[in-house]
């Protein structure tokens, strides 16, 4: 029997798919990945998002959550839409959130407030986070450090720092989302991985960005979530079997699901 495989992260309600979302996601199943966790972004996309995973219920699943690129001058409105949705639904994670300050630092300050908020709320509710950090690797897992000690848990979205980092974020309890970096070449990221245990990771395509090798340069799918498996495999010098197997037990373990 194929292994099965979930996507802990990807973006399959963004406009990139708007044409054949239905076949994006039949062949993701012919992958055998059978669950795709939506991160929620700001609130020009949630009525997209909810309107997927309502089209495909236990199969598409919703975070919510403000993506750190995503504050901006209005932060205290769209943080208010949040906090709305999750005091009247469920949801599987806060996410994603975090810290980017890659394009831009105008709001350094504001980002920093809505990842405290956001993860005060994720604790609340004893919810996971779903965390992205650009530019800012130290400053973020600094930020996680006093809510995982409270019970915090959740996953650092695409990573692709060093060894030290990824020692930093498991001894914290947290997972590592492992996407299609992973295939580069110069990445860096299978030595980075070199002492961290299949136990403490999840794999990811964060489509449509982050293409895995042989297709980068294209746009990102779900269903090349196997190749970013079978390279994983290959780091670990293990077999797609075991990945698959210990992957799938970690995203149903911290999503709950």
């Amino acid at each position: 029997m194929a292994p099965i495989l979930i996507d802990t992260h990807t973006h399959l309600y963004s406009e990139e798919f708007t044409g054949d979302i239905d076949a994006v996601i039949a062949r993701a199943q012919h992958n055998n990945v059978q669950k795709f966790y939506l991160p929620s972004i700001d609130s020009n996309s949630l009525e997209d998002m909810l309107a997927l995973e309502k089209k495909y219920p236990g199969v598409c699943i919703s975070m919510m959550g403000l993506h750190p690129c995503y504050v901006k001058e209005n932060v205290h409105d769209e943080l208010a839409i949040v906090e709305k949705w999750i005091a009247v639904r469920d949801f599987v994670a806060i996410g994603e959130i975090g810290l980017d300050f890659y394009w831009d630092k105008t709001f350094v300050e504001q980002q920093r407030k809505a990842f405290e908020t956001q993860m005060e709320w994720a604790l609340a509710k004893k919810w996971p986070i779903v965390i992205h950090t650009r530019n800012a690797m130290q400053e973020t897992i600094e930020m996680v450090k006093p809510f995982a000690k409270r019970g915090l848990r959740g996953i650092f979205h695409c990573f692709s720092g060093s060894a030290e980092s990824a020692k930093q974020i498991v001894d914290l309890g947290f997972y590592l989302g492992i996407g299609g970096v992973v295939t580069y070449k110069n990445a860096g990221l299978p030595e980075a991985l070199e002492n961290i245990s299949l136990s403490h990771l999840v794999l990811e395509t964060d489509a449509p960005y982050l293409t895995p090798v042989p297709f980068r340069g294209k746009r990102n799918e779900s269903g090349y979530l196997l190749y970013i498996a079978e390279k994983l495999a290959e780091v670990k010098q293990t077999s797609l079997q075991e990945v698959a197997a210990i992957t799938t037990a970690n995203a149903q373990k911290i999503f709950g699901s």
